[in-house]
C-alpha cells in the first residue's frame, strides 16, 4: 500500500509507478485504489485484480520450478521404441534408468522393423533402437554397440564340426528366417547374394524365439543376431556354424527424426546407453550378462 516502497523495490520512480497503475485502472475501466487522507486502500475492483495478479505470479513461479525440475530430471516423460530383438538388453537398461530417475514417466514399445518405422514416421516416440536405420527418412542415426549376425543350426547339423565353411555350401540348406523387411533378413539375403547363394526359405516368422525353436528342432538353419543366442548356445540347444565371412558385422543404432528436440530425459537415456556399450559384451548379452 505504498507507491514509494513499490517504486524502490522495482527500481522505478514513484511517478512511473503511478502512471502504470493509472493505465491498469483505465484498462480495467474501474478505479483500483481509493485514498482517504494519507491512507491508500484497494477498491473491490482492486481486490479482485490483485487476487488475479497473485494467482498469475504464483503460476509463473510454479512454471519456473517445473522447468527447473525437468532440467534436473525430476519430472518429465520418456517413450522408447525398440526392436523385439533388443529385448535381451534394452529392458534391463530401461529398468536402471527408471531406478535412477524414478519421477520420469517411461513407456516401452517393442515390435518388428515395420512397426518401428511406422511409429518413427509419425514421431510417436522419443527414441528408436534399430539394427538397420532407414535410408529413406530424414533421421539422425548413431551406432552405439555391436550387433553381429551368425548362422545358427541344431547340434545335429553335419557342418557343426567344420571350420571356415564356404557360404556356397549352404545353398541346399532350408532356411528359417524372419519376416520379409526384417533388418536381419535383409542383411542375410545381401550377404549370401554377394556369394552367389539364393536362400531356400522354408519358413518365415515374426519372432526370434519361434525361429530358434524350429532351428533347434532340426527344421532348418537361420541367420540371427548373436545378441539373442547366449542361453541356447550355453545349453547346447543351438550351435553357431563357422561360416566364412561371418559374423556379419552390424551395429545397434539409436534413431530419431532429424528435426526432433531431445528432452533432458532422452539425453540421459542416451548417455546411459553409451556407458553400457562400453562396459558390456553386447555380442554375448542374450543372457544375464
Amino acid at each position: 500500500m505504498s507507491f514509494a516502497r513499490a517504486a524502490e523495490e522495482l527500481h522505478l520512480t514513484p511517478p512511473a509507478i503511478s502512471i502504470q497503475v493509472k493505465q491498469l485502472a483505465e484498462a480495467i475501466g474501474q478505479p483500483l485504489f481509493e485514498q482517504i487522507g494519507k491512507k491508500i486502500s484497494l477498491t473491490p475492483f482492486g481486490e479482485v485484480s490483485w487476487a488475479t495478479c497473485r494467482d498469475v505470479l504464483n503460476r509463473m513461479e510454479r512454471l519456473s520450478q517445473e522447468l527447473a525440475a525437468l532440467q534436473g530430471l525430476e519430472k518429465g516423460s520418456f517413450k522408447l521404441a525398440t526392436l523385439a530383438t533388443a529385448k535381451y538388453f534394452i529392458p534391463r537398461l530401461l529398468g536402471e534408468f527408471c531406478t535412477n530417475h524414478p519421477k520420469i514417466d517411461t513407456a516401452l514399445f517393442m515390435g518388428n522393423r515395420k512397426d518401428l518405422l511406422e511409429r518413427l514416421a509419425q514421431n510417436q516416440d522419443d527414441l528408436y533402437i534399430l539394427g538397420q536405420p532407414p535410408d529413406h527418412m530424414n533421421v539422425v542415426t548413431e551406432a552405439f554397440a555391436d550387433n553381429p549376425l551368425v548362422v545358427v543350426a541344431s547340434p545335429n547339423h553335419p557342418l557343426t564340426q567344420e571350420r571356415d565353411i564356404a557360404p556356397v555350401r549352404l545353398q541346399d540348406d532350408a532356411f528359417i528366417l524372419r519376416e520379409t523387411g526384417s533388418g536381419t533378413r535383409l542383411a542375410a539375403e545381401k550377404f549370401f547374394g554377394e556369394h552367389g547363394v539364393t536362400l531356400k526359405v522354408r519358413m518365415e516368422l515374426g519372432s526370434n524365439e519361434a525361429v530358434k525353436q524350429l532351428v533347434a528342432g532340426g527344421l532348418g538353419i537361420s541367420v540371427l543376431s548373436a545378441t539373442t543366442l547366449r542361453a541356447e548356445i550355453a545349453s547346447g540347444e543351438l550351435v553357431i556354424l563357422d561360416v566364412r565371412g561371418l559374423p556379419l558385422k552390424r551395429k545397434w543404432h539409436l534413431v530419431y527424426p532429424a528435426a526432433k528436440q531431445l528432452t533432458p530425459a532422452t539425453k540421459a537415456f542416451i548417455e546411459l546407453l553409451y556407458a553400457a556399450a562400453q562396459t558390456l559384451d553386447w555380442s554375448q548379452s542374450g543372457g544375464a550378462n
